[in-house]
């Protein structure tokens, strides 16, 4: 059985179409980034995942059930960016509470050990870092057990080294068998923690695979350059798929590089602050959606 089925699924907001015709399957056990540009319907469509808002037509199920029936909600676990939770409580005391919401909860010291806030345990929230709350977030979404863990934007108050902690702790998570939904605006991330990778943009999955599928959906190199070359001009080469301004830089994407400089050259243009490197995930996301990713 999938933890959630999306069928068909669209939502208005009176003449505003958020979702159209939506279908998406997640299996147990996957990790399965949701990217997408602001008001792409990528929030409405995990709204609707987790029994937050109703589709206008379509169904969606989790683990088998409405997704607004207690006994599905009780496998999910939430990591929202800002949970308004009340400084004046402990740490403990506040996961003590949110375990006391699930009718099976994972040991508390479990929990802060996983959310790396055990020497944490009697301190006041308000006293805890940006960093720290996040981390008390993820204690929180953690307290059910749960069999579904969405994280929204989890690393948004981390520094390199507190994120790259975060990850390895919910990969320790998955590795027990649980299934991740996550959002972020930093796509390394995406790149190297999902197994799969859903884009939306305008309402509809675009497109949707392994990090390595979707890089592979645009050209294999970017080449970054400074040049006097027209970009209308750049863009008429046969061995460009796509070439854009940014800045004071021309990005081309292309699968012959050394077709491209060669061309280049020959016709006597100026070449400088030239690299060319493997097209990443964000180059993917941009060539997608025609936008960059953001909180």
């Amino acid at each position: 059985m999938n933890i959630v089925e999306m069928e068909q699924v669209t939502k208005r907001y009176g003449p505003t179409l958020a979702l159209a015709e939506v279908s998406l399957s997640v299996a147990p056990g996957e990790i399965i980034s949701v990217l997408g540009p602001n008001g792409a319907g990528k929030t409405t469509a995990i709204a609707i995942m987790l029994g937050l808002r109703q589709p206008s037509s379509g169904r969606a199920t989790l683990f088998g059930q409405p997704p607004q029936s207690r006994c599905a909600r009780a496998r999910v676990g939430v990591m929202l960016q800002e949970s308004g939770v009340p400084g004046s409580l402990t740490v403990s005391e506040l996961i003590s509470l949110f375990q006391s919401y699930y009718p099976h909860t994972l040991p508390l010291a479990e929990v802060l050990a996983r959310a790396d806030l055990s020497s944490k345990r009697h301190a006041l929230i308000s006293n805890l870092s940006g960093g720290q709350k996040q981390r008390l977030y993820f204690a929180l979404a953690l307290a059910g057990d749960p069999d579904l863990l969405f994280l929204d934007e989890p690393t948004v108050a981390m520094d390199v080294e507190l994120r790259r902690t975060f990850w390895a702790q919910v990969q320790e998570f998955a590795a027990l068998g649980k299934t991740i939904l996550f959002s972020t605006h930093y796509l390394n991330e995406a790149d190297a923690i999902a197994t799969r990778i859903v884009v939306i943009n305008r309402g509809r999955i675009i497109a949707e695979g392994t990090p390595r599928t979707i890089k592979s959906l645009v050209a294999e190199k970017t080449v970054r350059l400074n040049t006097d070359a027209p970009l209308e001009r750049l863009q008429g080469y046969p061995s460009v798929q796509r070439a854009e301004q940014r800045n004071s830089h021309l990005f081309i994407y292309t699968n012959e590089p050394e077709a491209c400089l060669a061309q280049l050259f020959r016709e006597g243009w100026r070449v400088s602050e030239l690299t060319v490197a493997e097209t990443d995930l964000e180059a993917a996301f941009m060539s997608l959606t025609g936008q960059e990713v953001q909180a």
